[in-house]
């Protein structure tokens, strides 16, 4: 669970979802090189679902780093593509705020459509509002408590590999990283255990672009599913009340900066929370899978010594890169590159693609998991709203990776994974794979 791994394509007011025209066609992609330099958008989510963005990134930090775009639903807004830019802005947010939304939205000055629900979180914040109820949870993955977690973390890892059929195809993706991220979620809110399976649905929910057979299919179902979450989590907060415990719902009734939320704070804050340990955690267990066995080589390595497990950690989550972007908001007018900010203007800072940047990883498409600066990163943001559950993030994929080791000769994909159709979560929908075991 994470700060900075969470969000939707404007999850903190629920509009219509800039990037999400023309999202009813799913007509080929072009090539980057094909495009004016001037008509790549990368917020396209079909970038993303048919797995395209790394060609288009590639072009736009050779030759346009800081890019301009503008849309009637979003306004102005700019991608950052290199390393340092990214980190520039991610570090300094008295002049680049968060507290307008952290994913594309609409122009700041622009009035939310009716029934929209006004949702807010600490991570769309600006300090000190964003310090004192960050401060409220952060002690929900301190390290004395993750010492106290590896323990069930590990005993729940064992029984959903050895509950895994052996040369049968099945989704790893359900099968394995829903359910192992969906059962620590349930344990950090002291969720009951049989709904647990409601905790990914609100996640889904929360990111989703409402299509036709998508997860939903429009804005008015996913303002629905949400209040069903905030009606089920108001229940949970009156037992806290009177009967505190030590999971994140007790730590928000209770916490002096936030027993008094308004019901869209909570509701936002819990988003945050469900979406940062479900879907970040989730793609990176599916990615690694994903990963190795396109770089089998590495695999192989990993094989023969199992001590590289931590260096493999943060490669693989360098590599997957769970969430594609973070966005912030101009305060002032400024320069960056030789590029012209105004002020509001919004700013995705593409984490995915300058994790992909060789002036600091050397052959960046690769998966190494030697390499030596890979603790470097952008997944988990810099400053202020840097992820504030990235041990636990490690921890769940190190134990993870750990168990596999011991227990299977390979873990093979049968076919091309199918993608999230989102340009902000950078995940999967199914892998089809199947295991064999060592004798």
């Amino acid at each position: 669970m994470s700060e900075a791994l969470t969000g939707s394509d404007d999850s903190t007011n629920l509009p219509p979802r800039p990037g999400s025209e023309g999202t009813e066609s799913s007509a080929a992609i072009p090539s980057a090189y094909d495009l004016a330099l001037e008509d790549i958008n990368p917020i396209n989510p079909h970038l993303w679902s048919q797995h395209r963005w790394l060609e288009y990134f590639e072009r736009l930090r050779a030759e346009d780093p800081v890019h301009f775009n503008q849309t009637d639903l979003a306004g102005r807004y700019w991608s950052l593509t290199k390393y340092a830019d990214i980190k520039k802005v991610d570090s300094d947010w008295q002049n680049f705020s968060s507290a307008q939304g952290i994913t594309l939205g609409l122009p700041i000055d622009a009035e939310l459509p009716e029934g929209a629900l006004g949702i807010t979180t600490f991570i769309a914040q600006d300090p000190p509002e964003h310090d004192d109820q960050r401060r409220t949870v952060t002690s929900s993955v301190a390290p004395p408590n993750l010492v106290k977690m590896e323990p069930l973390i590990r005993e729940r890892t064992c029984k959903v590999l050895d509950s895994l059929p052996e040369n049968e195809t099945f989704d790893w993706v359900d099968t394995v990283s829903i359910e192992l991220t969906t059962m620590m979620l349930a344990t950090l809110f002291d969720f009951p255990f049989e709904d647990r399976r409601k905790l990914t649905r609100w996640s889904d929910v929360t990111f989703a672009i409402p299509q036709p057979g998508g997860i939903i299919e429009s804005e008015e179902q996913r303002r629905e599913e949400l209040l069903e979450c905030l009606e089920y989590f108001s229940r949970i907060w009156e037992e806290r009340l009177k009967n505190p415990g030590e999971d994140l719902v007790s730590m928000l009734a209770h916490g002096e900066d936030t027993k008094d939320l308004s019901p869209m704070n909570y509701l936002g804050n819990l988003l945050l929370l469900i979406v940062g340990g479900n879907d970040t955690t989730r793609n990176s267990m599916s990615g690694s899978i994903y990963a190795l066995n396109k770089f089998p080589e590495q695999y192989d390595k990993l094989v023969a010594k199992p001590a590289l497990v931590p260096k493999m950690v943060a490669e693989l989550i360098r590599w997957q890169t769970p969430l594609a972007y973070m966005r912030r908001t101009a305060n002032h007018d400024c320069d960056l590159g030789d590029k012209k900010i105004k002020q509001g203007d919004q700013i995705l800072m593409w984490y995915a693609s300058g994790n992909r940047d060789a002036d600091v990883f050397e052959n960046a498409d690769d998966l190494d998991i030697e390499r030596s600066n890979a603790r470097q990163h952008l997944s988990f943001g810099f400053g202020i709203h840097r992820c504030m559950g990235n041990r636990l993030a490690e921890l769940q994929l190190r134990i993870l990776w750990e168990e596999i080791l011991t227990r299977f000769e390979k873990i093979e994909i049968q076919a091309e994974p199918e993608r999230t159709f989102s340009s902000f979560v950078n995940g999967y929908t199914h892998l089809p794979v199947k295991v064999a075991r060592k004798k």
